[in-house]
């Protein structure tokens, strides 16, 4: 039986790697719906300013959300896709407060600082395994989610 697969991973390490990431996967996509809601019902005299900030989180989320998805493919396993399956395995939950600005950025640092711990989780697993392609991928992840959590936090005054 062979125990590598095409990338020349351990099948088994693949597998663990992979059962991590649709626990992250599964994240991102709740925190890419609850800023999609930010994004829609955002009212008040900040409007203009984080409006379009938001879109842009959202854009770049949802890019991730794909990169995240192939790579579960590429090590040879599923993606996780159902949104039933995302509030099982998400620690983010949905966010009803969508409307206060304040409450939302609120809400994305808190869903930053919980998908940095998972990726950082995975920087761990993935170094373990020699899983070079999605160590990469964590690290470019948290490096610019970092810059984003200080511009966040500025906007609140923290």
């Amino acid at each position: 039986m062979k125990k590598s697969n095409l990338i020349g991973l351990k099948k088994e390490d693949c597998s663990k790697i992979a059962e991590k990431l649709n626990v992250l996967l599964s994240n991102y996509s709740i925190f890419y719906q609850n800023t999609r809601g930010a994004h829609w019902n955002i009212t008040g005299d900040q409007f203009f300013t984080l409006h379009p900030k938001f879109e842009e989180l959202y854009d770049n989320l949802i890019l991730k959300i794909d990169a995240i998805a192939e790579r579960i493919l590429t090590l040879g396993a599923t993606p996780t896709h159902n949104y039933s399956d995302y509030l099982k395995k998400s620690t983010i939950k949905e966010s009803k407060e969508v409307s206060d600005g304040i409450k939302c950025v609120e809400n994305i640092l808190e869903s930053f600082g919980i998908v940095i711990a998972l990726q950082r989780e995975l920087l761990d697993l993935t170094s373990e395994y020699g899983d070079e392609g999605t160590n990469s991928l964590m690290s470019d992840y948290i490096t610019e989610q970092e810059k984003e959590i200080w511009m966040y936090s500025a906007y609140l005054g923290k």
